[in-house]
């Protein structure tokens, strides 16, 4: 069994050799057009119209904790669910110091992860959280192979790779991030976050109508109007319990919603191929798309970061020597496509 995954993993880096050059350089000379704004909880935008590349977000500048003013009013104190610990909010959103609301549940974070690396990177743990889920808005890390988070953070370095929609900042802030780390660096960032592993915390829900929602911080937010919208073709991902995402608590999980009967129809897609319509994600991802080698693990992960990255890959705008084999597979995939088979892949367990 170990020479047969170790003969196909050996397979597909071969393949990523030699497709890498071709894909690298076609996707790039391609006239663009912008993706659907969904993936990017961006406001769609007229067809034809293309938006400037928004600058990367400024690292904040690191202040040292200044003394506690006497004659202040105490700090109000947050306390996330399930948790013991209390911090302040200010506390919470530390660039270079975040909560950590669960530190019982993971090995000790390199300080990259804890602290950061002023100026050019803030904590890894801010955004990505302490045990890498992340949020909607940027990458889930828990659980990837570590030479795959290693080749992820070199991609930035070498500027392979960008958002399809200009609008997205977080981008190039993860570009800057990863050139402000040494090789060193990236090999602990990787070795940690990929010995993690957290229970399914995505839950997706197939309905017509949604609540009506507002984007802030490039997450949707339930507007709390009473008011619904039609979920159209795509995958709405919000909080389960908006407060505790707002305090940035890892176990709080997320909602997907998506078009009635897309589970079922992505489950086709991404076992079979759907007849020649694309390649079964089987066939690199492994069995129950539970990763195979350095290829990553897919199951249960954001549904909004799986729709980027394909069509990211799929618009040429992540240039990787991964995307090179990823390329082909999205090529032909209609929108209503890659929302079926992101439904499938985001319903199961990790």
């Amino acid at each position: 069994m170990w020479e047969k995954t170790h003969m196909r993993t050996r397979v597909i880096v071969v393949t990523i050799g030699a497709l890498a050059a071709l894909w690298a350089s076609g996707a790039a000379q391609a006239q663009r057009p912008m993706p659907p704004a969904w993936p990017y909880a961006q406001p769609q935008l007229p067809p034809g119209v293309v938006p400037d590349q928004v600058p990367a977000q400024a690292t904040p500048p690191y202040r040292p904790p200044t003394p506690p003013d006497p004659n202040a009013p105490p700090p109000v104190l947050l306390q996330a669910t399930g948790s013991t610990l209390r911090f302040t909010q200010e506390q919470v959103s530390n660039s270079y110091g975040p909560a950590d609301w669960f530190p019982e549940s993971h090995a000790p974070m390199p300080d990259i992860v804890a602290k950061g690396k002023p100026p050019g990177a803030r904590a890894c743990g801010l955004c990505h959280l302490p045990d890498g889920r992340g949020r909607p808005e940027n990458a889930p890390l828990q659980g990837l192979p570590r030479d795959y988070i290693v080749q992820q953070l070199h991609d930035f370095q070498q500027g392979l790779r960008h958002s399809a929609d200009p609008r997205k900042a977080n981008t190039g802030e993860m570009e800057n991030a990863a050139k402000a780390l040494t090789d060193a660096e990236i090999q602990e960032v990787a070795g940690y976050f990929s010995s993690i592993r957290v229970p399914k915390y995505i839950r997706v829900v197939e309905t017509g109508m949604i609540p009506t929602m507002r984007i802030q911080g490039e997450i949707y937010f339930p507007v709390g109007d009473g008011q619904q919208e039609p979920i159209g073709t795509r995958i709405i991902e919000t909080p389960e319990d908006v407060a505790q995402t707002r305090m940035r608590n890892p176990r709080s999980g997320f909602i997907a919603y998506a078009p009635i009967g897309s589970v079922k129809r992505g489950e086709a897609l991404a076992t079979t191929g759907g007849g020649g319509r694309t390649t079964a994600c089987t066939v690199c991802h492994g069995h129950g798309l539970k990763g195979l080698g350095l290829v990553p693990n897919l199951a249960g992960r954001s549904p909004s970061y799986l729709a980027r990255q394909m069509y990211d890959i799929k618009l040429g705008t992540r240039r990787g020597a991964m995307a090179a084999l990823m390329g082909p597979v999205v090529a032909n995939l209609t929108d209503s496509e890659m929302v079926d088979i992101i439904a499938y892949v985001s319903s199961l367990e990790p």
